[in-house]
């Protein structure tokens, strides 16, 4: 239903966006830079959607202004983000790409949060999807389905961006299949953690899909890393079903289920299943920060649809985005509502699975 919803709304609020550059209400950039903040480190998959996104938005936007991607990574992007929340809207010139990992905290009320997403103005919402991904020779003990029942005895090292980030989504997963898996958390993006993996220092590894695109097939084309599953994505139903962009990739219900011990039902899988409907269907956003005006919110928003409405674009995108929804306008303000709202009691079993095996606890 919410992806029926979001499909008629991407169409409408397209429409609107048009409407409002052919009245001729769109700030002017000409001659301006516009800075688009990335509260991660360079390597990771925001990094990526962004690098992407930048020198298209650059011709979308009325005047061509110069579309520069900046860092401020750290505390898993509570900092950028606290950063952006403090920042008031001047004409245009900086906007602000959020990820899972800025939302989790928020929807967990970690201390650290100070930032409000009702206070900021929405004018993409990207979803994507996850790969979990192993070295080849552990994956050759993977049984039927991608059992994981002959890994259980196996110590996992993984690079971790925090607990209460985008990461407890595979790290709870990974605990339903029974694994033993050890995070080192305080890496600054999840391009560190593949390089963590490339090194050695770490034996299981995710990647949303712009980064596992670019940075792991490489891997897998080596021979040095091998896809286990994906997290797979919604049907119009709310049912997980096979990423379109990895459709020969097991999902993470279908490993679960092939796995004994892993359940499909229950409060477990429920929490686990509503926060990766609240971390990866519209995982990825741009806001322009509080008090933009209307004429503003129009302006970027009809650039992002221009984009999409490119003759190219469905190719150029599915080798770096993979292939998702890419949402403006009343569309993205839907994705918004439901990336940064999930039901209490999913967020209490997390918040007392968190405290029980990571000793973190949230006040």
């Amino acid at each position: 239903m919410l992806k029926k919803t979001l499909g008629a709304l991407a169409l409408t609020s397209a429409l609107v966006a048009t409407q409002s550059a052919a009245d001729g209400h769109q700030i002017d950039l000409s001659g301006k830079t516009v800075e688009w903040i990335i509260p991660f480190s360079e390597t990771g998959g925001s990094a990526k959607w962004a690098n992407f996104y930048a020198p298209l938005l650059s011709e979308a936007l009325p005047g061509n202004p110069t579309v520069v991607v900046t860092f401020n990574p750290g505390a898993g992007s509570t900092k950028g983000a606290n950063a952006f929340q403090e920042m008031e809207y001047e004409d245009g010139t900086t906007i602000f790409g959020s990820s899972g990992s800025t939302q989790f905290p928020y929807l967990l009320s970690d201390p650290r949060v100070r930032y409000e997403y009702s206070d900021w103005n929405v004018v993409l919402a990207s979803g994507t999807g996850g790969v979990a991904y192993l070295p080849s020779d552990l994956a050759g003990q993977l049984g039927d389905g991608g059992d994981a029942a002959p890994l259980a005895g196996e110590d996992f090292i993984y690079g971790s961006q925090g607990a209460t980030r985008l990461d407890l989504v595979p790290l709870l997963a990974w605990e339903m299949l029974g694994l033993q898996v050890e995070p080192v958390f305080g890496i600054e993006g999840r391009g560190d953690g593949r390089l963590m993996f490339e090194r050695g220092e770490a034996n299981i590894d995710y990647q949303t899909s712009s980064s596992y695109l670019s940075g792991v097939t490489p891997l897998v084309e080596a021979g040095t890393a091998v896809p286990w599953f994906s997290f797979g994505a919604l049907d119009a139903d709310g049912n997980i079903v096979r990423d379109p962009t990895f459709p020969d990739m097991p999902t993470f219900k279908e490993v679960c289920e092939a796995t004994d011990g892993c359940e499909t039902e229950g409060e477990q899988w429920d929490a686990w299943k509503a926060f990766f409907v609240a971390g990866f269907p519209a995982q990825k956003m741009v806001f322009l920060p509080a008090g933009a005006p209307d004429n503003a919110i129009a302006t970027f928003t009809e650039a992002f649809a221009a984009i999409q409405e490119r003759d190219d674009f469905a190719e150029i995108s599915q080798a770096r985005l993979g292939v998702y929804p890419q949402l403006t306008g009343a569309a993205a303000q839907t994705a918004m509502a439901s990336a940064t709202d999930v039901p209490q009691e999913a967020k209490d079993f997390v918040i007392n699975w968190l405290s029980e095996r990571y000793g973190v606890v949230l006040q």
